[in-house]
């Protein structure tokens, strides 16, 4: 064979086996990149269950300590006022002057007990809580501890107020709710302060008091146990709507609680 047919010859061949070596190179990088597609699909639909997982067990937490506020609100307040207006009625003597004054007072306690029933259900209802906003539903929700106490209740607002998704709403109003409760169960507080910030970056939330604080420091370490404070959920609450909360407190000096929300989490 002449050498330019051996030459053009080995061309071929050594030309075959790089298209050979390219091709097994080329199915190689698509089997990994498909492989490594699925690995993380499944990595996110695995993540994905495991937060809806969390987030069933949290919205059952958040309703069994709303159940168990339901039971105290009935008892507390709308049980004891239509106690009230029973032995009111029970009392009541066929005539006299006493007469007029206990169907008044019979009257000003039943109407107490409906619009007490009236709020907590308005607090309760989830489509409340997304027709009206999370900034009105904490302000309406301060307005009631006002009427029903001696406590100060104050919202104030910072930049232009704009929405959240109606879970993370809800999830975080429930939280607020928490902190409420545990305020009015557990401070000894005079005054509540609500505060939203509208930011660029995030949206900021705290709410403030000025009772007798505890260690949050303690706490925080395990050197301290709450004592009764329904605290040591709400930042695992947090976590699931994409937020950091801060836990800040000391005896004597009041406790101030702040919830962060990333712009990228709304």
């Amino acid at each position: 064979m002449p050498e330019n047919g051996k030459e053009v010859g080995l061309i071929i061949v050594a030309g075959s086996v790089i298209l050979i070596f390219i091709t097994i190179f080329a199915i190689t990088v698509i089997m990994y990149s498909r492989k490594k597609s699925q690995l993380h699909l499944s990595e996110k639909e695995l993540m994905n269950v495991n937060f809806q997982q969390t987030l069933l067990q949290t919205q059952l937490e958040i309703q069994e300590q709303t159940l168990k506020n339901i039971s105290q609100e009935i008892h507390d307040n709308i049980g004891q006022a239509l106690t009230l207006a029973k032995l009111n009625l029970n009392t009541m003597p066929p005539s006299g002057a006493d007469v007029q004054e206990k169907i008044t007072t019979t009257k000003e306690l039943v109407s107490k007990a409906i619009v007490d029933l009236r709020d907590l259900s308005r607090s309760l209802n989830t489509d409340y809580v997304a027709n009206m906003g999370l900034e009105k539903a904490i302000e309406y929700e301060l307005t009631l501890i006002t009427k029903s106490s001696n406590i100060k209740t104050l919202l104030d607002t910072i930049g232009k107020s704009y929405r959240l998704t109606k879970q993370k709403e809800l999830i975080l109003f429930r939280i607020v709710q928490e902190v409420l409760n545990n305020t009015l169960k557990h401070a000894g507080a005079s005054s509540i302060q609500a505060l939203i910030k509208y930011g660029e970056a995030s949206l900021d939330l705290s709410i403030s008091d000025d009772g007798i604080g505890f260690d949050a420091a303690a706490i925080k370490t395990g050197q301290q146990h709450s004592n009764g404070l329904g605290l040591h959920n709400i930042p695992d609450r947090a976590k699931l709507i994409g937020a950091a909360c801060e836990i800040n407190s000391t005896p004597g000096a009041g406790t101030r609680i702040v919830i962060i929300i990333p712009t990228d989490a709304v």
